[in-house]
């Protein structure tokens, strides 16, 4: 090379390093982090358009080189190629005017460029004011490789970071303590482990400002994808969130025939998520509860029909995705008919697939055929559906696989027979029916085998995230398995609109519409209708409802779960006395009973036991009948069941739920300003197993 080359190129050698060390998108990393095209979220495949719409909102994307993306919102211009048709404004809300035609919305940041169309026709099925004829519109996506940002997002991923999609751990608390703000040991694990997700848990979320931050905190530690922020907010029994509305939960729903009021139940859930970033539920249970001496659903259900179980799951699934929240389909294949808690140990569905696709799996189907956002599994066997067998860690006796670790269930039955395309959590793989038998390793790769695309709550998180590495290098588990997965979560994601933004909200007015929503007027008025229409009057021998004089003494019996029920009839009723008691009464307490112009027993029961009439609770039931006069009217706080175990009571009310609104409902009807309408979603055996109760039976005033 000659010398007046090697002067003139040395020095333009020296300005490129100089220049690179300064400059941004000048050297290799910048350039992978540096924008690499604007898109239209919505020509995005994976995004589902809604049929017609006056005002579309629509939402732009910047595509990075590394493969992540964020909500642009940063210098950009919207336009109308045809405002007759539709204008749009400059955060991208589209208003159709009503003429027919047809426009392309357009985004441009200056350097990048989308558009999609808008295409507006006459709709003969209706009239729009003085006979004119109605509009119907729909966005038409754009079809090039450009939109298949999952994808392109999937093959810059390193198989650390698509794993870590796939792991969603709690940390409830952490060295002892409840973990109600970000600490820096948990935010260096969300990094490390590249986590898709985090489930919380009561101890989390106490105060609607707290949850609000922490939820915050924790998307700012994830890195380049937003994290799936769950929770179980059922309602009633299942209920997280110590600020907000108390919903009744789901058979309490089930009792009120209404599939308006569970869908209301399900939207105002959903916006109070929402509200707090909590961006997915795990909700509803689509469990069918046959069984009465079932440990863990229960009242979870909406009831023992296939028929209402359907019907009520989906209107609260669509309340709740109406509201932008994920919703949860638990837990498949069907966890009603057993007597078993699988928290606790591994129970056994019997039935074969003819008796499944007409009873359990029913109610699955008409989530999956509504758009379900996820499905949980059970830890519960189906022998008849899936043989196979294993050798159990902790007896070295041979049991059949659990749903949850069966490739049958999850990729044959749900996916290939059923069509499901969804996501698919994995129930807690902390609880006993998984931990007792499997290996923490080896339950996740099991698990992931089987067809599980996120595994929720796996025991020890850096074992389990290098036992998934391993099993991927070593071909155990092939990376298209892995990339399967994380294409659903990525989709779902977007779908929901858990994506990450390049002007975040602040914080402040994250928290202050917090405020605003969550316990809202509004939503405390389904709380309200939701209670009331639930209140179920299962017998009444002529003494409901209860009309005493200012100087009757009413005598509420029961245990701690009676106190608000007895608050409630004492704001009505001044003369009204509390006895806190579980178990038989004493001379003293028996004087008291005796006394009364009308005695009330609360008794709330979970299991066989507490429903035995050998309970403490039953024999206090049964010894008051026996000790007065005066109407005796029992109310099941929790369970319809209750009233197994005192079949002569003169009157019997159920409420399914100890939340402060039941309680007021049914103070309300045993003094007779509410008439019940509530109808059992359940049928009620007798203790030798007849029919005490008839499914559908409900007495009014």
């Amino acid at each position: 090379m000659p010398k007046t080359q090697k002067r003139i190129l040395l020095p333009l050698l020296i300005l490129t390093l100089i220049a690179s060390s300064f400059f941004p998108g000048s050297n290799r990393a910048n350039a992978e982090t540096a924008v690499k095209d604007l898109i239209i979220l919505q020509n995005v495949p994976e995004i589902e358009l809604s049929g017609t719409a006056d005002n579309i909102n629509l939402d732009a994307l910047h595509v990075y080189h590394d493969g992540h993306f964020l909500l642009a919102s940063q210098n950009l211009e919207w336009t109308s190629t045809n405002k007759t048709v539709a204008s749009v404004d400059s955060e991208g809300s589209v208003s159709v005017t009503g003429k027919p035609g047809k426009t392309f919305i357009t985004v441009s940041d200056g350097t990048y460029t989308d558009k999609i169309a808008v295409a507006v026709k006459p709709d003969a099925a209706a009239k729009r004011g003085k006979g004119k004829p109605a509009v119907s519109s729909k966005l038409v996506k754009s079809q090039e490789a450009r939109y298949d940002v999952i994808d392109f997002s999937i093959e810059n991923m390193t198989m650390e970071e698509k794993v870590g999609q796939m792991l969603m751990p709690d940390f409830r608390n952490w060295k002892g303590k409840n973990v109600t703000a970000m600490l820096p040991e948990i935010k260096a694990l969300v990094k490390q482990y590249h986590l898709g997700g985090v489930i919380l848990f009561r101890e989390n979320v106490v105060t609607t400002e707290q949850t609000a931050k922490l939820v915050d905190d924790y998307q700012k530690a994830s890195e380049k994808y937003n994290l799936l922020m769950t929770i179980d907010q059922e309602g009633g029994i299942v209920t997280r969130l110590q600020s907000g509305t108390d919903m009744p939960g789901s058979m309490a729903l089930g009792a009120t025939r209404s599939a308006d009021i569970t869908r209301k139940v399900g939207n105002a859930i959903g916006e109070e998520l929402s509200a707090l970033g909590i961006n997915m539920n795990f909700a509803p249970s689509f469990d069918i509860n046959h069984n009465p001496d079932n440990p863990v659903i229960g009242v979870r259900s909406f009831g023992e029909k296939p028929e209402l179980v359907a019907e009520l799951g989906v209107a609260y699934t669509k309340g709740l995705q109406e509201s932008g929240t994920a919703a949860t389909a638990k837990h498949f294949p069907g966890h009603g008919d057993t007597a078993v808690d699988s928290h606790l140990g591994l129970p056994e569905v019997p039935y074969d697939l003819e008796r499944l696709k007409a009873v359990e799996l029913y109610p699955f189907q008409k989530a999956m055929e509504a758009g379900i956002d996820a499905i949980m599994t059970a830890h519960v066997t189906f022998p008849k559906i899936d043989n196979t067998t294993a050798i159990s860690q902790k007896d070295g006796t041979e049991i059949n696989i659990p749903a949850t670790l069966s490739h049958k269930v999850l990729t044959e039955l749900m996916r290939e027979d059923m069509g499901y395309e969804g996501v698919i959590f994995t129930d807690a793989l902390n609880m006993q029916a998984i931990a007792d038998h499997f290996g923490p390793v080896d339950a996740v790769i099991r698990a992931v085998k089987a067809g599980s695309d996120i595994v929720l709550m796996p025991v020890g998180l850096e074992s389990v995230a290098n036992g998934l590495y391993d099993a991927v290098e070593s071909g155990d588990i092939s990376e298209e398995r892995i990339e399967a997965s994380v294409e659903r979560i990525l989709a779902l994601k977007l779908k929901r609109g858990i994506i990450k933004e390049e002007t975040p909200q602040p914080i402040q007015e994250k928290v202050a519409n917090a405020l605003q929503v969550v316990g809202s007027e509004e939503h405390k008025l389904v709380e309200k209708e939701a209670s009331e229409k639930s209140i179920t009057l299962v017998k009444n021998e002529g003494v409901l409802p209860l009309a005493p004089a200012a100087e009757d003494l009413l005598v509420v019996v029961g245990n701690i779960y009676s106190d608000e029920l007895y608050f409630g009839l004492k704001a009505r009723h001044a003369n009204t006395i509390w006895i806190e008691k579980d178990n038989l009464l004493t001379e003293e307490e028996l004087a008291q009973v005796k006394a009364a112009k009308a005695v009330i027993v609360g008794t709330r029961t979970s299991t066989v036991a507490q429903r035995s009439p050998n309970s403490g609770q039953m024999k206090m039931a049964n010894q008051i009948l026996a000790a007065t006069e005066a109407p005796v009217v029992a109310v099941g706080i929790q369970n319809p069941y209750d009233v197994m175990a005192y079949p002569n009571v003169d009157a019997y009310l159920t409420q399914y739920s100890f939340r402060t609104a039941s309680y007021e409902a049914m103070a309300s009807t045993i003094l007779g300003e509410l008439s019940p309408t509530g109808k059992l979603p359940v049928t009620i055996p007798s203790l030798n197993n007849d029919v005490l109760y008839e499914y559908g039976h409900g007495l009014t005033y």
